[in-house]
């Protein structure tokens, strides 16, 4: 036997979940698993030149994916002003202002994140005011799609009582007229817009810095939710390719491309989407925003009217929320799209939003025929009943945010929003899967403050704080451990079109996979947000290493 024949790398020492069981170790040649068996039988494969890594009881597991995440949005928020969600509006004033006491005369301060629930108040630019007097400031809210300003920023934008509310956006105004400080989806935009954005060195850096991060959760794949969300999609662009040819990308990354009916410019970055592939970046999804948020902006698109009220409102915004693009216009659009090969990713929290992309997947497959692109419905807040089984039928699939229901700020806002009636079926896991739909899950962040994905599964099966708690949101939802781990491993893989290279551990698949330090389908539920990764390896190279119990590679015995 050839030295080319023997594994490159070996992992024993372990537990290794496999699709039909476990087994002790595994041997990986040319990035690929080969033999996947007892200790024995993989180091059989041992050659002068292969790597034996002795787990020491650590557990080794499929690589994870996440769907919809923005890391240059993570990377960029990390250094600007960042406040802790659920801070009280005493504890968000005092960081502002020590931001403000650091900013040069007249330069902006940008940050976030806020929810009403934690301030306990309705913010306005007032509060601002008092701590940012002539320091232009905005702090964006937890879900990204509300913003609240002061008088400086308001003044620097030429922003003021006479300014209309734009397409699919609005301006919250005082009782005198004036614009208050908070602004919901396209009016937050046209605001963010006047402020500085980051330079190419800052996109880099934030976008290096999130791959670290995800890596050092055991995320292998991953999705970019919305290319261009921080500082532009040329810019980002930019700085994926870069990362890629400089070999600093070393996940499979889906980028999503956002189009709006309304944006020329989206068009030629779509055109010219192939200039940015590479063997680890595929630019094949286009992002489209539906619709906002259920929260106290009442910007979600919802069949059933909002129960509480919003000061000052009385529109038909207020009463079902905005549904962004004509169901004519959306369903022409993912027509086109299917055609072209491009998945379709929709930002859909209400459950009018999630018909009208369910309707355009449909009007999409009657044109063209059943193809290739499982075009996905992100969030899902809120679907209805008579939606769910469309999904299986049509190709779709469901995409979640379990890092959003836990009991946290967010959610006291929808909770309040919505009513209580239904909030019982808030994100329908588990109706999704009694009704056969793929689903898969997505972080969303840097609106959730961490990327750990194993809160998350945790949570999928509790409903509850990571840790548990004696609240529960959505507690009829619940689904088995078992499915929650599918969500991030084989689901994933199929929605990213790579179930035949990734998702399991068996022979023949690429050895994208992690070691974690305990076995998260043996300690208790309300344990598995602990689970830390201790290596992980993309196509069998060792990315990320912890180093807490670093691997022994010459005690194994033969």
């Amino acid at each position: 036997m050839t030295d080319h024949l023997y594994a490159d790398t070996i992992l024993v020492g372990g537990r290794v979940r496999t699709s039909s069981g476990w087994a002790q170790g595994l041997s990986v040649r040319a990035g690929v698993i080969e033999v996947v068996g007892g200790r024995e039988d993989v180091l059989r494969r041992r050659g002068p030149g292969t790597r034996v890594l002795d787990l020491g009881g650590g557990t080794v597991l499929p690589g994870l994916h996440d769907l919809h995440v923005h890391p240059i949005y993570a990377g960029i928020r990390e250094r600007r002003c960042k406040v802790p969600q659920g801070s009280t509006l005493a504890a968000t004033l005092r960081i502002v202002a020590e931001h403000v006491s650091r900013a040069a005369p007249g330069a902006w301060v940008l940050g976030g994140q806020w929810d009403t629930s934690a301030l306990g108040v309705t913010p306005d630019r007032t509060m601002l005011d008092a701590v940012a007097p002539r320091n232009p400031v905005l702090l964006e809210d937890t879900s990204g799609h509300s913003s609240w300003v002061n008088s400086a920023a308001l003044a620097a934008t030429g922003i003021g009582p006479g300014t209309p509310d734009p397409p699919g956006g609005i301006f919250e105004r005082d009782t005198a007229g004036h614009p208050s400080g908070i602004q919901r989806e396209t009016a937050a935009d046209l605001l963010a817009a006047s402020a500085p954005k980051p330079s190419d060195e800052e996109v880099e850096a934030a976008l290096e810095w999130a791959l670290g991060e995800m890596l050092s959760y055991g995320i292998t794949s991953f999705t970019e939710a919305a290319v261009g969300f921080t500082a532009g999609p040329r810019a980002e662009l930019r700085a994926y390719t870069r990362l890629a040819a400089a070999g600093a990308v070393r996940q499979r990354v889906r980028l999503c491309l956002v189009w709006s009916p309304v944006d020329p410019v989206c068009e030629d970055v779509i055109a010219a989407r192939n200039l940015h592939a590479s063997g680890h970046i595929a630019p094949d999804c286009v992002k489209i925003f539906l619709d906002g948020v259920p929260t106290d902006s009442h910007t979600a698109a919802m069949i059933e009217p909002y129960q509480d009220t919003v000061e000052g409102r009385d529109d038909e915004a207020r009463r079902h929320g905005l549904l962004a693009i004509a169901p004519a216009v959306l369903e022409q659009a993912v027509t086109r799209f299917d055609r072209m090969g491009i998945t379709v990713k929709f930002h859909a929290a209400g459950d009018a939003a999630v018909r009208a992309a369910l309707d355009a997947i449909e009007a999409a497959r009657a044109a063209n025929g059943p193809g290739p692109c499982m075009h996905n419905v992100g969030h899902c807040t809120f679907v209805a009943k008579a939606d769910i089984e469309r999904a299986s039928r049509i190709g779709a699939t469901f995409e979640v945010s379990p890092y959003l229901w836990q009991p946290s700020p967010i959610c006291s806002d929808i909770a309040t929003a919505v009513g209580p009636a239904a909030i019982e079926r808030v994100w329908p896991v588990r109706e999704m899967l009694d009704g056969g739909a793929l689903v898969v899950a997505g972080s969303d962040w840097c609106v959730v403050p961490s990327v750990n994905p194993w809160s998350a599964i945790e949570t999928l099966v509790t409903r509850q704080q990571p840790g548990g708690s004696a609240e529960r949101f959505g507690a009829s939802q619940a689904i088995t451990l078992d499915q929650a781990f599918d969500l991030f491993t084989v689901n994933s893989a199929r929605q990213a079109r790579m179930a035949h290279r990734v998702g399991r551990i068996e022979p023949g698949m690429l050895a994208d996979v992690i070691v974690v330090d305990q076995n998260p389908f043996e300690v208790p539920i309300t344990q598995v947000h602990a689970t830390a990764v201790q290596m992980t390896f993309v196509e069998g190279d060792l990315v990320f290493d912890a180093g807490a119990r670093r691997p022994r590679t010459e005690a194994v015995d033969g």
